[in-house]
């Protein structure tokens, strides 16, 4: 049955390579030296930024999502900023995503936008004048052998359920052979809930504070969704990291977990 799950999750993730990809931006060769750091948005970056804060300024980062908004934003001076979700290129009114736009227009120092290959137009005049690279955010599983070879040519990635995932598939297409996570707490099921007229509520820290807008703006999407289909959701995005795993190993990348307590189980764990 393993085998037969393979074949037609081979054949999907093939059909959707076809109709989704599209021709983006090599990223070979870009990294800067061998070690990057990621910076996802968990409660737990905001120890590591106060009691690391020398190493993440010398070293090569990535920042995510809303981190620009943060006020150790342009203290940190990431190199790259990754934004997979549509909703970061959408044209409804957002306050934080006025400041967002605002925060990233602002970044006077080298930064290149990492962004799906089809919002590159879009970010490019959202984002001020940033640099901009785009990628394909296109999901694939199945047979391994052909999943790498889709990854490699940059036509593919393991599902990205969250941003964390293209951000270290994007680390290693630039050539990066060490890629430390942070702030990747991932402890969402803490906060599982579901209320006593059958609304699932999920709260998702981060080491920022969230604005009511955006907590309003969360809570409205969970709405929409069941127990069953959250966390089917969860499964898929620590499936992703463990297929990672087996892709990077194949590229004699090491990727190691330095997030305090995070729920991830596919990489080693170290301190930063």
């Amino acid at each position: 049955m393993s085998v037969l799950n393979d074949f037609f999750s081979t054949l999907k993730g093939l059909g959707k390579i076809a109709l989704l990809s599209r021709p983006c931006t090599s990223l070979r060769g870009r990294a800067e030296g061998d070690r990057l750091i990621i910076m996802a948005n968990g409660p737990s970056l905001a120890d590591t930024i106060a009691t690391k804060n020398d190493i993440l300024k010398s070293t090569p980062s990535m920042a995510v999502n809303f981190a620009a908004i943060a006020p150790e934003f342009k203290e940190l001076k990431p190199r790259y900023y990754v934004l997979a979700d549509p909703h970061f290129f959408s044209d409804k009114e957002d306050v934080n995503l006025d400041k967002l736009r605002q925060a990233l227009a602002a970044v006077d120092w080298k930064m290149t936008l990492l962004v799906p290959v089809g919002y590159g137009k879009k970010a490019g005049q959202l984002y001020g004048n940033i640099e901009t690279a785009t990628f394909n955010a296109v999901g694939i599983e199945g047979f391994a052998s052909i999943c790498h070879a889709a990854f490699r040519a940059g036509l593919a990635m393991p599902r990205p359920r969250n941003v964390l995932i293209p951000s270290i598939m994007l680390g290693i297409a630039m050539g990066y052979k060490e890629i430390i996570i942070t702030g990747a707490d991932h402890s969402w099921m803490k906060t599982l809930s579901v209320t006593d007229d059958n609304e699932v509520v999920s709260v998702q820290p981060h080491f920022y504070a969230d604005g009511k807008e955006e907590q309003t703006r969360v809570r409205h999407e969970y709405r929409n969704y069941r127990l069953h289909q959250i966390v089917e959701s969860f499964a898929v995005a620590f499936r992703s990291y463990h297929q990672i795993a087996g892709y990077a190993k194949s590229k004699g990348v090491s990727i190691i977990n330095a997030t305090p307590g995070s729920f991830i189980d596919a990489f080693p764990r170290t301190t930063l």
